[in-house]
């Protein structure tokens, strides 16, 4: 069916859809739902939290009972256990590529950028939470990223262009986590202060090896 001037109906027009939005797209914040489900224990466990992006910075914030803050600024990724109180630190530097396609995929970046990563197939235009979106099925084109993720589903909201729904399907298991995303707030005033490393005093922090 041929779009009727309000919305593409290809990958090439979501492409560039997602070309013209992400020209203005600065920081994001929201609510998201993370569902983890265990296909071979009929396991599923649902978390909430909040979401902070600013370009290469991002904020996730996880509530109780398994509460925890991962913090990303350029290279630098920290997540801080409070029921551990402690802090690791990773250094991303080699897998730079690798980490951007999962902790900001989809938010701000332009059709070309992914179609260099991904093999994309549109799937549909679902209805999800009483917006039209565009669904995509998106296969890594490199063999690194397919060890570890076969492929992802992308819901984009089609009044906004960014991503209201991602489904990551774990490469061999079939296990797969979903995130869901609220109460979105397209380029909200986030300054450096929201990105700094501040931990509680007396916080172990660790460097994982590898």
């Amino acid at each position: 069916m041929a779009a009727q001037g309000h919305g593409p109906t290809t990958v090439d027009g979501v492409l560039r859809q997602l070309d013209r939005s992400s020209k203005d797209f600065h920081s994001l914040s929201a609510d998201v739902e993370r569902t983890k489900v265990t296909v071979v224990v009929n396991d599923k466990s649902v978390e909430d939290g909040t979401l902070l992006l600013r370009g290469d910075k991002m904020l996730l914030e996880m509530k109780a009972p398994n509460a925890r803050t991962i913090l990303r600024t350029g290279d630098n990724l920290f997540v801080y256990t409070p029921g551990l109180n402690r802090v690791e630190e990773y250094n991303l530097a080699q897998h730079r590529m690798l980490v951007d396609q999962y902790l900001l995929l989809g938010f701000g970046e332009n059709g070309k950028d992914l179609q260099k990563s991904y093999l994309i197939t549109l799937l549909g235009e679902p209805m999800l939470d009483d917006r039209k979106t565009i669904e995509l099925e998106l296969t890594p084109r490199s063999d690194e990223a397919r060890n570890q993720i076969s492929k992802i589903q992308i819901w984009f909201d089609e009044s906004s262009w960014l991503p209201v729904q991602q489904q990551f399907n774990e490469t061999g298991s079939g296990d797969y986590f979903m995130i869901r995303y609220s109460r979105v707030v397209r380029n909200p005033d986030l300054g450096d202060a929201h990105f700094k490393p501040h931990w509680p005093k007396g916080t172990e922090k660790v460097k994982p090896q590898g």
